[in-house]
């Protein structure tokens, strides 16, 4: 696996924070300590004792942002939406075209970016998801109109180690958002609804908690193990003919779970091209 090259991290929070630990871990972590940017003096001190980091807090250094994407080949920006374009007017003459920049806000698209930078900069826009900070997240990736697929490989090779990578047209960031940005969110509400459920039956919450939990491990375990089989296939392994489970599963199917997910999902694409719309 190729190294990266001199690689600044601008706003590294819980995310961001996750994607440079297993970088560091990985073949592909660059020679020279990484450049990271954090707001809070207390958030740069956690990477004090590791000198592959040099960590600066803009509580105490106004110009922390500037000073790290001084002759760096890759920058991330992983602050939030809103303070994006504030951030690359910051950052516009300090950013040399050619550099990499990959931009990790929601609602943002490359061409919004593009515009507030050097002609010849490299932009790419990335999805991940809260799972990278256990090493099994998605990140979707699409590059813009001035990235090339050096640029593309460079952020696969970045967001590879904490996950799985998937490249889309940008077009399609939104639903990848949707579905593996937002789908954490999804699964625990499916697993609070669970283990409220359990609990209706006398199980207390830790009991109840621990059986839900098992259970949503263990049906993925099932998948990957068997990835070849079609998901329907392994449900119609457990609903034996008029079993319990064929009444369970019968009552969630009348309740049209295909339309809700569609409605559910649509709401979250349609907020994500409202923050592009304001952020353009």
């Amino acid at each position: 696996m190729k190294k990266l090259a001199k690689l600044a991290m601008i706003g590294v929070g819980n995310m961001s924070g996750a994607v440079l630990t297993r970088l560091l871990e990985s073949p592909a972590a660059p020679d020279e300590p990484v450049r990271v940017t954090t707001r809070s003096e207390a958030s740069a001190a956690r990477y004090e004792h590791n000198s592959r980091v040099r960590a600066q807090a803009l509580e105490s250094n106004p110009a922390a942002n500037r000073e790290a994407c001084r002759d760096a080949s890759v920058v991330l920006l992983g602050v939030k939406p809103q303070q994006l374009p504030d951030l690359l007017a910051e950052l516009s003459d300090r950013i040399a075209p050619g550099t990499v920049v990959i931009s990790v806000a929601a609602g943002v698209e490359t061409r919004a970016i593009e515009s507030r930078l050097a002609g010849g900069v490299r932009v790419v826009r990335a999805m991940p998801n809260t799972p990278a900070t256990v090493g099994l997240g998605v990140t979707g990736i699409a590059g813009g109109a001035s990235a090339d697929a050096e640029a593309l490989e460079i952020t696969r090779t970045l967001f590879a180690a904490v996950g799985e990578v998937v490249e889309v047209p940008e077009s399609q960031i939104p639903a990848i958002g949707a579905i593996s940005g937002s789908g954490p969110g999804h699964v625990f509400l499916l697993v609070e609804q669970m283990i409220d459920a359990a609990m209706h039956y006398g199980f207390d919450r830790e009991t109840a908690t621990r059986m839900v939990v098992q259970t949503f491990e263990g049906s993925i375990a099932l998948l990957r193990n068997e990835p070849e089989t079609e998901v329907a296939t392994h449900r119609r392994r457990v609903m034996s003919p008029k079993g319990t489970t064929e009444q369970s599963i019968a009552v969630l199917q009348d309740a049209n779970l295909t339309e809700l997910f569609a409605a559910a999902f649509a709401a979250n694409v349609r907020r994500s091209n409202e923050l592009a719309e304001q952020l353009r």
